[in-house]
């Protein structure tokens, strides 16, 4: 840090008088006058010295307390930029994060999502060969691994920076990755979170392992802002719809309960899960899902049927269930729904229009 420059007043009094021999009255005035001139010097000369005191020590306290400032800030933003790097991924494991991430595979849609969104879709070196169906910014020349059989070999010769992996490749229990961990890479370990709360969290340690905070802090705050206009609605509609959310249609029929993100957006809009009686995701007899009526059904199928909603409105045996009499079936984007990132706001606007159209027709 500069210092700053301690100006010292320095004023010299000098005076020069000349004597030339005189006699009688004259010599004593001059005598007495030059008294009086030696006097007054040494006056001033005090009074500059004893201002220069004060002005040196003002000047010194100034710069202790502009050092001191110094030191506060730059150990602030020391402890700033520690903080920014995590010393765990998301599921507990210590992790050491390189300072510079400039190549990044990622084995989760989610995650490559969220790196896509933070403008690092160059920076992907690999990814998982479900996630280029989610981020179109990435590099067709990208390499691709099987999510649930990644090849070691080939993740270790990319020689990337990070690795963020999800849970789904561990589906046995084991760490596949522990191999490419004692190879000294950076594996950073997101498992799927179930709460909105926790995908906030997911967001936020993604930006902070590359180098991001202020950026995933301005996604999260999206959120925010789509979240509190909704729950501002929904927490004053008094008459609540029931709703059924297909993941997957019949005969395979999919959905869950609470303790999922989903469940949490239903009620966030003023509505009820009409599986909130249980808990998690969840297969779905046909029966108990006819037996439960709902007022709404959604669905995010995008795999089973060209068309789900024209199948769920033509189910035979359905036509007795509120939503499909009064036509109340929607389909929800399946990418914002079912990513666990910050894009589940895109998928809760979406849900909100197609509960309660006329509450939510401002809604953005």
């Amino acid at each position: 840090m500069k210092k700053r420059k301690l100006l010292t007043l320095c004023t010299a009094c000098l005076l020069a008088f000349s004597m030339t021999a005189c006699s009688g009255t004259e010599a004593q005035n001059a005598a007495e006058s030059a008294a009086e001139a030696e006097s007054a010097a040494e006056t001033v000369s005090a009074e500059n010295e004893s201002t220069a005191a004060e002005g040196a020590e003002t000047a010194a306290s100034e710069t202790e307390t502009a050092e001191t400032a110094s030191e506060t800030e730059s150990t602030q933003a020391e402890e700033g930029s520690a903080l920014t790097l995590p010393a765990q991924d998301r599921a507990g494991k210590p992790i050491t994060v390189p300072e510079e991430v400039n190549t990044i595979i990622s084995l989760a849609p989610a995650t490559t999502q969220i790196l896509c969104d933070l403008g690092l879709a160059d920076r992907i070196v690999a990814v998982d060969s479900n996630s280029p169906q989610y981020a179109e910014e990435m590099s067709e020349d990208v390499l691709q691994f099987n999510m649930m059989e990644p090849d070691l070999e080939q993740i270790m010769a990319a020689e990337a920076d990070i690795v963020f992996v999800s849970t789904m490749s561990s589906q046995g229990g084991d760490d596949v990755f522990q191999p490419v961990r004692d190879a000294g890479v950076c594996v950073a370990e997101i498992p799927t979170s179930n709460s909105i709360e926790d995908v906030k969290k997911d967001v936020q340690f993604v930006a902070d392992c590359v180098g991001m905070s202020a950026e995933g802090k301005a996604l999260l705050d999206g959120m925010d802002a789509v979240i509190g206009e909704v729950s501002a609605i929904g927490e004053n509609i008094s008459d609540q719809k029931t709703v059924l959310f297909e993941i997957s249609p019949v005969p395979y029929l999919y959905s869950f309960g609470t303790g999922v993100y989903l469940n949490e957006m239903i009620e966030l809009i003023g509505a009820e899960n009409v599986l909130a009686d249980q808990e998690g995701w969840l297969s779905v007899t046909e029966e108990s899902a006819v037996a439960a009526n709902p007022d709404v059904i959604l669905t995010s199928d995008n795999f089973s049927n060209e068309d789900p909603v024209a199948e769920i409105l033509g189910r035979e045996g359905w036509q007795n269930v509120t939503a499909v009499m009064e036509g109340q079936v929607a389909y929800i984007d399946n990418a914002a729904s079912s990513l666990p990132n910050h894009h589940i706001v895109d998928a809760l606007v979406e849900m909100a229009k197609a509960i309660y159209p006329d509450e939510y027709a401002g809604l953005e």
